[in-house]
């Protein structure tokens, strides 16, 4: 059996992660609600009358599905290589997420993924330029020439 690639197990859960804050965000448009209305009514300018929230979810969401798929120009750049940009960025999705009443699972979904890229960073795992390939290592014994 082969190993697990930590980073490309974490890139399928934050695709769904994405893909669901798309659809809370969306969905936020006709059913505004934060999920801690039961603590204060504070918050609740954040998605009504001015829709907020649902657009910084859903900019987040389509910016972190295009971004993990990868996006034609994203794919093999600096930024989509990058670990550590992950791990910076999603805290902000996952914050955008859990304000939004029906954003509360991508907000988990992102938690996880970030547990499960620090797993891969912690390795010493890297992601490759071309999208959801292994690195390349040399055979043992074979001619470097």
């Amino acid at each position: 059996m082969g190993k697990l690639i930590k980073n490309h197990w974490a890139r399928l859960i934050t695709l769904t992660a994405a893909a669901y804050q798309i659809a809370a965000a969306l969905e936020g448009f006709f059913w505004p609600k934060i999920f801690f209305d039961f603590l204060t009514k504070t918050l609740d300018p954040a998605v009504k009358p001015i829709p907020a929230l649902q657009i910084i979810n859903l900019i987040f969401g389509i910016f972190i599905f295009a971004w993990e798929w990868p996006l034609g120009l994203i794919a093999g750049s600096s930024i989509h290589r990058s670990l550590e940009a992950r791990l910076a960025s999603f805290p902000l999705a996952s914050l955008a997420a859990v304000l939004l009443y029906q954003g509360t699972n991508p907000a988990i979904y992102y938690i996880v993924a970030m547990a499960v890229y620090f797993w891969a960073y912690s390795e010493g795992e890297i992601i490759c330029a071309k999208p959801w390939t292994l690195p390349q290592r040399g055979r043992p014994g074979a001619s470097k020439a």
